[in-house]
């Protein structure tokens, strides 16, 4: 049963009422369309917020891991380039080696040529594998050793990758001055065997390399990958769609538009007590 009063106008409590609720709506639907967030802070959705921030720390590993991962290729490779150039060394080394071995058609004097060049090349393999480095970080001298590559967005030795590359010095290779010579006949057959020996340890060596080098590009595409699925996930829940806040945007403006009419009607109405009492 509705009264015609003038100390309480609950019509125009209620107008006021859902007019400040239809400008509370219109507050959050004008955040989210600036911002293009529909959780910008907890409070918007405290549950949804959490995981949200779990996601973009997970995708922020993920993206940090894809670039430790080609730091790694790119390391490799530089190690690969350096190997193929002391391979190419070995391979002309052996073919010194092999001229040398021919006494019978040597002199000393062809073949104090064919030891200088071969001390030469010895020397510059020494040279390459010394100063091989990505960074500061020596990869040939033999220091390069259980090397961690962290290659996950977390901490876990599922997530780490483990490189070891063997040292590709003349020592190491059983090719130094030291130990093998081209000067004489008997020298320089001792020295096929060794240079031969050195570069199928050379091959091992960019073989083991080069299968690093793939598993790492394999990590880097399953990252990526991963990566993309979870800012697919994250957008879902934050980012905001538009055409639907949109369309509850124009809606809130209607309401607001007729709210504010209707309140204005609703404080008008204790004015006709005064045609009573008139």
């Amino acid at each position: 049963m509705s009264s015609l009063v003038v100390n309480t106008n609950m019509s125009a409590v209620d107008a006021y009422n859902n007019l400040n609720a239809t400008d509370q709506a219109m507050s959050v639907a004008i955040g989210r369309l600036s911002s293009g967030l529909q959780i910008q802070t907890a409070a918007d959705n405290p549950a949804g917020y959490v995981i949200a921030e779990g996601l973009q720390a997970q995708a922020n590993g993920y993206q940090q891991a894809i670039s430790n991962a080609q730091n790694g290729v790119s390391l490799i490779q530089t190690a690969s380039g350096a190997l193929n150039q002391i391979a190419s060394i070995l391979q002309t080394m052996d073919q010194l080696a092999l001229s040398s071995a021919n006494g019978a058609t040597n002199d000393a004097q062809s073949l104090n040529a064919n030891q200088q060049e071969f001390a030469a090349l010895q020397n510059q393999i020494d040279q390459i594998a010394n100063t091989t480095s990505f960074g500061t970080t020596k990869l040939l001298d033999g220091t390069f050793s259980g090397q961690v590559l962290q290659v996950g967005a977390f901490d876990n030795t599922n997530q780490q990758l483990v490189v070891t590359i063997q040292a590709a010095t003349t020592g190491a290779l059983g090719v130094s001055a030291a130990s093998v010579a081209v000067s004489s006949q008997a020298s320089a057959q001792a020295a096929v065997s060794a240079v031969q020996a050195a570069i199928n340890n050379v091959a091992s060596i960019e073989a083991a390399v080069g299968a690093v080098q793939n598993q790492l590009q394999a990590v880097v595409a399953n990252l990526t990958v991963g990566q993309q699925n979870l800012q697919a996930a994250y957008s879902g829940l934050v980012d905001v769609n538009f055409a639907q806040e949109t369309t509850q945007f124009t809606t809130d403006q209607i309401l607001m538009q007729s709210g504010v009419a209707m309140l204005s009607q609703a404080q008008q109405t204790p004015s006709l007590v005064l045609k009573l009492l008139g």
